[in-house]
């Protein structure tokens, strides 16, 4: 997770608009000493709105292109990073869309867009993330990924299965990477009042990017593999994974 010196000094915010990502790479600059951010996304006017806070907190931001979607040029966008910052203490994977359910069952091509953003750029992006990892012999990489996608529900299948894929992608990767030094951490939050929520009625337990930051920044500190946000939902997600279909179909949407 930390440099050679047992420090966070350098972040990489893939999908760098997010606003999780973003309250956590500030968390890290004010609590954690980390004095650089690397912002890599499409939106430079989002992202140059969120460099703002990070700078208020004492940090130097910069900007990388960065398409999920693209996944050929992936491997050049790590690599320009690495080139032109040096090595990465903590990259922090927050691209995603939602997508809308509905419309993806009439028109597959949606789904697929669903898919390609959130299981198939993470795939890409995050191994080769990981071999520089490899190659640097330290660094965390903190994936984002959702309680939807511990047990798809009807509401949601498109958006619940690329999620379920990159929680199993980045679980296999973490066991990779923990014999060279690395870590990787999934992240599981519920409902998050975010841009891509806006206009939705709140789920039980929802919660805010600050939050969720705290609870990224706490896990990274005892290195753990997991973690749900906010905590009662990994006990909650126990009981509805193991709800016989006859009963889980019964619940709301």
């Amino acid at each position: 997770m930390r440099d050679a010196l047992s420090s966070i000094r350098s972040i990489l915010l893939l999908g760098g608009s997010s606003e999780i990502g973003l309250a956590t790479a500030e968390m890290l600059v004010r609590q954690r000493g980390a004095t650089k951010v690397v912002l890599a996304g499409r939106d430079r006017t989002r992202m140059e709105v969120g460099a703002e806070g990070l700078e208020r907190a004492g940090a130097e931001v910069a900007f990388a292109d960065f398409d999920a979607e693209a996944v050929d040029t992936h491997e050049g966008s790590v690599e320009r990073v690495w080139q032109e910052h040096g090595d990465i203490d903590v990259t922090i994977v927050a691209f995603g869309v939602l997508g809308d359910q509905a419309v993806a069952e009439k028109d597959p091509s949606a789904a697929v867009h669903i898919a390609t953003v959130n299981y198939t750029g993470a795939v890409s992006v995050g191994l080769h993330v990981a071999n520089r990892i490899d190659r640097q012999g330290h660094g965390a990489m903190v994936v984002l990924s959702s309680v939807a996608g511990e047990r798809a529900r009807r509401a949601n299948f498109v958006y619940g299965s690329s999620k379920a894929g990159l929680d199993a992608f980045a679980q296999g990767l973490g066991d990779r990477l923990a014999k060279g030094g690395g870590h990787v951490l999934v992240v599981r939050p519920g409902f998050v009042h975010t841009r891509m929520t806006e206009g939705m009625d709140p789920a039980p337990f929802s919660t805010t990017p600050e939050a969720v930051a705290h609870d990224i920044v706490r896990a990274l500190d005892r290195r753990a593999h997991t973690v749900h946000s906010p905590k009662v939902l990994r006990w909650l997600m126990t009981v509805l994974r193991h709800l016989p279909r006859a009963l889980f179909r019964l619940l709301p949407r």
